[in-house]
């Protein structure tokens, strides 16, 4: 009796490749083993980034040493312009210039006055308690007759203004013309009181470039005229101006605001001041 005997596998060599499957089974069952493999969970945070690959370096022309300079590629560098201002930056401070002290030039001496200015005037001009302006320059006054003069025209008017309102009364029969006269009489009496200290402080001075006048002592008040600036000159008097030979000087300038009255001054000095300021007055305006 033949027996068919099994056929016995061939025996597998340990440096063998592995055996490769063959049938579609068998590839389906390899397939579903590789997905069914658990993944290894990735860690927390961000995904590790690839560099890319640096691009090569081109070379070029370098920066020039300073503006308008040529590049060291061989071709001259753009100019650069000037960085507009950007709206609300604001530039850096600058540190203000010194101030530069104004030269001028050397002032003219005072003018040789004529004696006859000082002949029958105050010996000495009143000044305030508080030492005023200093000036280069002598003083000089008015005529004592001016005071005699000033109380002479007051009295005339405190007298009409008295007749003036006792001639209403009477006419009217009612005393009320008295009131306005009254105060009218106060301000005339007080102005007779003060009269003699307002002309002390009456004076003027001839400086080498102007001529000053002054007066007041609460609310004293200076007023310097250039000589160059004169136009006219005037000298008035009144009737009774005449009879103490007092006078008026005006000095008028191309300003009215400008125009200066001395007043109180004797007739000769008057004039003398005249011939004076209208010498000077040419000179300047020439420029010799």
């Amino acid at each position: 009796m033949n027996e068919n005997p099994t056929p016995t596998p061939p025996e597998q060599n340990p440096s063998s490749e592995p055996v490769l499957p063959t049938s579609r089974r068998e590839l389906r069952a390899e397939s579903g083993a590789a997905d069914a493999r658990p993944v290894p969970p990735t860690p927390q945070g961000d995904a590790p980034s690839i560099p890319e690959p640096a691009a090569p370096a081109v070379p070029g022309p370098t920066a020039p040493a300073y503006p308008g300079a040529p590049a060291s590629g061989g071709y001259p560098a753009a100019p650069v312009p000037n960085p507009a201002p950007q709206p609300g930056l604001v530039p850096p401070a600058t540190a203000p210039a010194a101030p530069t002290e104004p030269e001028f030039g050397p002032a003219n001496p005072p003018i040789d006055t004529p004696g006859t200015l000082d002949e029958g005037t105050f010996d000495r001009i009143r000044e305030p308690r508080r030492e005023g302006l200093a000036l280069d320059g002598t003083w000089h006054q008015i005529s004592k007759k001016y005071v005699v003069s000033q109380v002479v025209q007051d009295v005339f008017w405190l007298a009409v203004v008295l007749i003036a309102a006792t001639v209403v009364t009477v006419a009217t029969g009612e005393p009320w013309a008295f009131i306005p006269a009254g105060i009218i009489s106060l301000f005339i009496i007080a102005s007779l009181v003060i009269l003699p200290r307002q002309a002390k402080a009456l004076g003027y001075m001839l400086r080498g470039d102007d001529v000053v006048f002054r007066k007041g002592i609460l609310w004293q008040r200076m007023i310097a005229v250039p000589y160059g600036r004169m136009q006219l000159i005037d000298i008035t008097h009144g009737p009774l101006d005449r009879v103490f030979g007092v006078s008026k000087l005006k000095m008028v300038t191309a300003a009215a605001s400008t125009g200066v009255e001395i007043p109180g001054l004797t007739t000769a000095g008057a004039e003398a001041l005249r011939d004076t300021l209208i010498e000077v007055a040419e000179t300047r305006r020439t420029g010799l």
